[in-house]
């Protein structure tokens, strides 16, 4: 079922748990805009390795077997303005638990872009509708609280009975999904050997599929976030064809 074509639906639900995760440092801006993938930092760029998380035993690692569509599908009697806001709390959550754990190696030092491929670094939309490049620790706290205000703000994620999602809630989830691929992405290019010393990497490759297959099944990814382009791609593009080939995600 298209969750954007079910907007117009009536949305009638049982009160969800307002519980919910803890807030990082305020931001002082908005992600009011999603820019396109911006130029690398350095025109000189020598060939990379093969990605760890590309290579075996940890592409395979995982906590689920087979095919993970089966578990995003929207289940009988359930609201599917219901169903993706309640998994979009939880892939939030999650998501920022794991960085959480490994937030002190990512430093403005460390990371001075919020970069997810070899020459891919993703640039901000400033209050002045600049375009920003912003150390990878400071555009991920901006990310993380933007997306805990959302999911507080009851009038975007409703959690009384009776009180209707808003017509606007489609988009706006795509929007916190990008924006959470790009946490992702990053953690994934340069942080995933920390995630392999904390012996993670199951639990942290079977918490992407699970947004991968998901964002697939509600129409909320979009391949160019994914793979970006042929001049900058996203690190994470090959993961995504590697689990295809595997047979643990479906999609083109």
């Amino acid at each position: 079922m298209s969750f954007f074509n079910s907007i117009g639906r009536s949305m009638s639900r049982a009160p969800r748990n307002p519980k919910r995760s803890p807030t990082p440092t305020s931001a002082t801006f908005s992600p009011v805009d999603y820019p396109p993938n911006s130029a690398p930092s350095s025109p000189v760029v020598s060939t990379p390795q093969k990605a760890l998380y590309l290579c075996s035993p940890f592409v395979e690692a995982s906590l689920v077997k087979g095919k993970f569509k089966t578990i995003v599908l929207l289940p009988k009697y359930v609201d599917i303005m219901e169903w993706v806001a309640v998994n979009m709390f939880d892939f939030y959550t999650n998501l920022n638990e794991f960085y959480g754990v490994i937030s002190e190696c990512c430093t403005q030092s460390s990371c001075p872009t919020m970069s997810a491929g070899p020459v891919l670094n993703y640039t901000w939309i400033n209050q002045d509708r600049k375009s920003v490049q912003l150390p990878a620790p400071t555009y991920i706290d901006y990310v993380m609280t933007w997306a805990q205000n959302l999911i507080d703000d009851d009038s975007v994620f409703p959690t009384k009975s009776g009180q209707d999602f808003p017509q606007s809630f489609p988009s706006t989830i795509k929007h916190l999904y990008r924006q959470l691929l790009r946490v992702f992405a990053h953690i994934y290019h340069s942080h995933y050997h920390q995630i392999l010393h904390l012996r993670s990497e199951p639990h942290f490759n079977s918490l992407f599929a699970h947004f991968l297959a998901f964002g697939r099944e509600y129409e909320l990814l979009e391949m160019k976030d994914l793979k970006g382009s042929p001049s900058a791609p996203v690190g994470v593009g090959a993961l995504w064809e590697k689990w295809r080939e595997m047979g643990i995600l479906e999609g083109q």
